[in-house]
């Protein structure tokens, strides 16, 4: 039976070639692909990741590959993404506790929350594309959060580039609140591959500068997966891929292809573990 992957993306800018390259790798090994956005708007890459000349401040390089820019700008994106589907469809947003009758709208949320779920049957794992756009609009979105609990109950891959693992340490039941990445081996953004200056996203049409990122993802990270787990930096090694299933965790640009290479590996040979020692 052929396998389907779910892909999600932000409407604020992903970076190319995080999408690019898992994406020949699941379309090589013959899978399906879905593309869902947070509320169904055209996903548009982030236009450093169509500029081979644009240098990475934190490494002091170019971290565009001439073939994978010209790959971008010659990408329709319309076509590309012309089914793609509404996440805002699919789950509904927890109540506020101000709301009337909060307990009652609370029940509602985790029955439609449950047959949302059911629609994801058909997947055999999710994949978050990275970039600088999903800080605004899925790092924090708590119907991704929900999205990525539904494959995590039904133990599924659940693969996530660069910003988006942050979703991973996010994600967690309003009960409990504890992350599900706790106890857990994973990758990400260091402190030595931030931005001090520069950092931007996309914003009403123009660019709007941060200066350093809005969050230190090492920090996040670090303490999501507590004293059980392990936070690999692997600073200096030009890719960072971990994978403790059901998470695949890809530290940045230079580890999108061989995050797209172990998650097939994972969905077709049953790798679980890929990364550390």
């Amino acid at each position: 039976m052929t396998k389907k992957v779910l892909i999600a993306l932000s409407e604020h800018g992903f970076w190319v070639e995080e999408l690019m390259l898992p994406l020949k790798h699941l379309q090589n090994a013959g899978f399906e692909v879905d593309f869902v956005t947070p509320t169904g708007q055209l996903p548009f890459p982030d236009g450093a990741s169509l500029d081979s000349t644009y240098v990475d401040p934190p490494l002091g390089r170019t971290v565009t590959s001439s073939a994978l820019a010209e790959i971008g700008e010659r990408q329709d994106w319309g076509v590309l993404f012309a089914d793609r589907m509404n996440l805002k469809d699919w789950f509904p947003v927890r109540p506020y506790l101000s709301a009337d009758n909060y307990i009652g709208h609370l029940e509602m949320y985790y029955e439609q929350r449950a047959k949302a779920w059911e629609n994801l049957g058909d997947y055999d794992a999710l994949l978050l594309v990275g970039g600088s756009g999903p800080i605004v609009d899925m790092v924090n979105n708590q119907r991704i959060h929900d999205l990525i609990l539904g494959f995590y109950y039904a133990d599924k891959p659940i693969a996530a580039e660069c910003y988006t693992v942050t979703c991973l340490a996010f994600a967690r039941e309003l009960d409990s609140r504890k992350s599900i990445i706790a106890g857990k081996h994973v990758t990400g953004h260091t402190m030595e591959y931030d931005y001090t200056d520069g950092w931007s996203i996309v914003a009403n049409g123009d660019y709007l500068n941060f200066g350093a990122p809005p969050f230190s993802l090492e920090y996040i990270l670090r303490d999501s997966v507590g004293q059980n787990g392990q936070f690999h930096g692997n600073v200096g090694r030009k890719t960072s891929v971990i994978l403790d299933y059901p998470f695949l965790t890809s530290r940045s640009v230079a580890s999108s292809d061989l995050c797209g290479k172990v998650l097939v590996e994972c969905l077709t040979e049953g790798v679980r573990k890929y990364g550390w020692k």
